[in-house]
């Protein structure tokens, strides 16, 4: 017994270390068929230097088809319309003669060939005459569908609806073919347009949001990415891409400008 009582006392601090080896070593792998448990890298938010400016998706500059002067202006500058509304009209009085009277000499055309198909077969007439007549119906419908292209050009639609930007004219007064009359946008959705590394191509997917900070207002905006360039520059290691701001904001306007701020993968 008291060979025993000092076996436990020589053995006691070598079980001891023993135990505490035992304790400090990892656990082992989990039941078999399942993978161990890794956590996703957190996202930080990453305030880019790039400038953002806010640009309408739609926009064009309308010209005028036709050298004529200008009848109405109906939207001013800054006014709203919608699609198919008239944004200009010219004063054509001439235009519209000229089509009345390519549309009168269509039915003397139309007349003359009928009364010699007619005598055509009385054998009064021959068949040169027949065709001639056949042949002055042709230019005459032509002339007709001409001018009537013209008249159709004496106003000038909406092809969406959108605002107007920009009078580069008045009324009254007289342009020519190909003059620049308005700026017209659709600022329903507004677009930024902006440079990022190209090393964001791994994570930045079409859909993923941004927030864009105006400088006008000082405040920031969410947004979501549209687009994404098709090319990447190898000099500078950047791809051009697009977002539009997620909402409507009245106090934002287009020519608006700012910095984005993306949430980023930690270490991207």
């Amino acid at each position: 017994m008291k060979t025993s009582n000092t076996l436990l006392l020589l053995l006691g601090p070598a079980a001891a270390l023993w135990t505490g080896l035992a304790a400090a070593q990892p656990a082992g792998p989990g039941p078999a068929g399942k993978a161990p448990v890794t956590v996703a890298p957190e996202s930080v938010a990453v305030q880019s230097d790039t400038r953002a400016q806010l640009t309408a998706r739609q926009y064009t500059t309308l010209a005028a088809e036709i050298g004529a002067k200008i009848e109405k202006l109906p939207i001013p500058e800054g006014g709203t319309f919608k699609a198919g509304q008239v944004l200009v009209s010219f004063d054509c009085a001439i235009q519209r003669a000229q089509l009345q009277r390519s549309e009168a000499e269509l039915a003397a055309a139309e007349f003359t060939y009928k009364a010699n198909a007619e005598l055509e077969k009385l054998n009064s007439v021959g068949r040169l005459e027949v065709d001639l007549a056949r042949t002055s119906v042709l230019r005459s419908t032509a002339d007709v569908s001409a001018n009537r292209a013209t008249v159709e050009k004496c106003t000038i639609v909406a092809p969406f609806s959108g605002r107007v930007a920009e009078q580069k004219v008045r009324e009254q007064q007289f342009v020519q073919a190909g003059q620049a009359l308005l700026d017209v946008l659709d600022d329903s959705v507004l677009e930024v347009e902006f440079i990022v590394p190209s090393r964001w191509l791994l994570w930045l997917k079409p859909g993923g949001t941004l927030s864009v900070r105006i400088d006008e207002t000082g405040r920031s905006y969410p947004a979501r990415f549209t687009r994404i360039g098709a090319r990447v520059d190898p000099v500078s290691q950047s791809v051009k891409v697009a977002a539009a701001i997620d909402g409507r904001f009245p106090e934002l306007v287009a020519g608006m400008s700012g910095r984005i701020s993306v949430n980023a993968p930690r270490g991207r």
